[in-house]
């Protein structure tokens, strides 16, 4: 199991430089989990892709529901406090610091494109070529 964060989730099902690598991530582990807030910053991108791009809105909605077949609910929540130290540690968005958290409570890792969040926690945080490479 991996934690995934947005960033890989839509570089899987949109087209970027990125998407054969997140490919490449699902065949070594099928198994992505994330916290809910995937859920709104991938809504945010996908709504960037239709304002921006012209991405019809129902390619929009069904790119969503694939999303929600790979990512799979935690099993646990990281709460607030501990969010909010780790963020603080590693000078790091609440929103970015709710995937590290998880990554690390779930003993995993998190797969990330974003530079910041792999410069901040190397202990936890690969890039997709790194992962597929291990």
């Amino acid at each position: 199991m991996i934690v995934a964060d947005t960033s890989l989730i839509a570089s899987l099902l949109l087209s970027t430089p990125a998407t054969a690598a997140a490919e490449n991530v699902l065949k070594r582990e099928p198994e992505w989990t994330a916290p809910d807030l995937w859920r709104y910053e991938f809504k945010n991108v996908l709504t960037t892709q239709v304002r921006q791009l012209g991405l019809p809105a129902d390619h929009a909605v069904a790119l969503f529901g694939k999303a929600e077949e790979v990512i799979l609910p935690p099993d646990l929540e990281v709460g607030a406090g501990a969010i909010l130290a780790l963020a603080q540690a590693r000078k790091l968005s609440a929103y970015d610091a709710e995937f590290v958290a998880l990554a690390i409570v779930l003993r995993v890792k998190l797969v990330t494109l974003d530079r910041g969040i792999l410069r901040a926690a190397p202990d936890v945080a690969i890039s997709p070529d790194e992962f597929i490479k291990t």
